[in-house]
């Protein structure tokens, strides 16, 4: 007998909204205190030539510190470039938001473009970035992720979610080694959700690593016409 059938008694629908996560109630926002994901653990890839990978991923980031889970997103490439401002929106969201933190290792400009940046500099914040998630990867390994964290510790103290935009972009352009990714994701604890983004070309080599991928594909886009990213959607 379902919830549907015209037969169900009205208190066969109370047991049955009792028996799911949220009892039937209606979603509201509640006060912001730190908790632990219990089934956190997975490694998501989301790659593609469409505009929203970085949009999925901070959106998982929101969903996840909103219910006051210890979420850090490392920034891979995008340091600047002359389409775009020197303020991005979702980082003075995060700013204002408990148990989200960022930060950004990019150069400014695009490897290869010939835009006046520099390329090699381009390779060094890359390895430098890589560096760094090697770091965080570390610190979470020695943190119980089973417990709250501190909503205002730095990530050095640990975090549920490591989200690690634009990697696999990086290592298209060749500028961090594929194999090294998958050693990445190997030495991660059980329970911490690794979130990688970026990227045209499908992750094969990670494929066999991750439990969710994503391709975000293009069917049009306003940029195939001249339009230049614009505030409020692209940064």
């Amino acid at each position: 007998m379902s919830e549907n059938d015209p037969n169900t008694t009205e208190t066969t629908r109370d047991e049955q909204r009792q028996r799911t996560p949220g009892k039937g109630r209606t979603p509201t926002a509640r006060p912001l205190e730190a908790g632990a994901p219990d089934e956190f653990g997975l490694v998501q890839l989301w790659w593609g030539d469409g505009k929203g990978k970085t949009t999925a991923a901070l959106g998982m980031g929101f969903r996840a510190a909103g219910h006051g889970y210890r979420v850090h997103m490392l920034q891979f490439m995008k340091g600047g470039a002359s389409s775009v401002e020197d303020v991005r929106g979702e980082y003075n969201a995060i700013d204002h938001f408990p148990g989200f933190t960022y930060e950004n290792t990019g150069n400014y400009g695009w490897h290869g473009f010939l835009d006046g940046s520099n390329d090699d500099e381009h390779a060094a914040k890359a390895k430098a970035g890589f560096a760094r998630a090697k770091e965080l990867i570390h610190a979470a390994r020695e943190a119980a992720l089973d417990e709250p964290l501190s909503l205002d510790d730095s990530p050095e103290a640990g975090v549920h979610m490591l989200i690690l935009d634009e990697i696999l972009y990086a290592v298209n352009r060749e500028l961090i080694d594929p194999e090294s990714v998958v050693t990445l994701i190997e030495s991660k604890p059980d329970k911490l959700e690794l979130v990688l983004t970026g990227g045209h070309r499908r992750p094969e080599y990670l494929l066999d690593h991750a439990h969710l991928v994503t391709n975000v594909r293009k069917e049009k886009h306003p940029i195939d016409d001249g339009q230049r990213a614009r505030k409020g959607t692209e940064y």
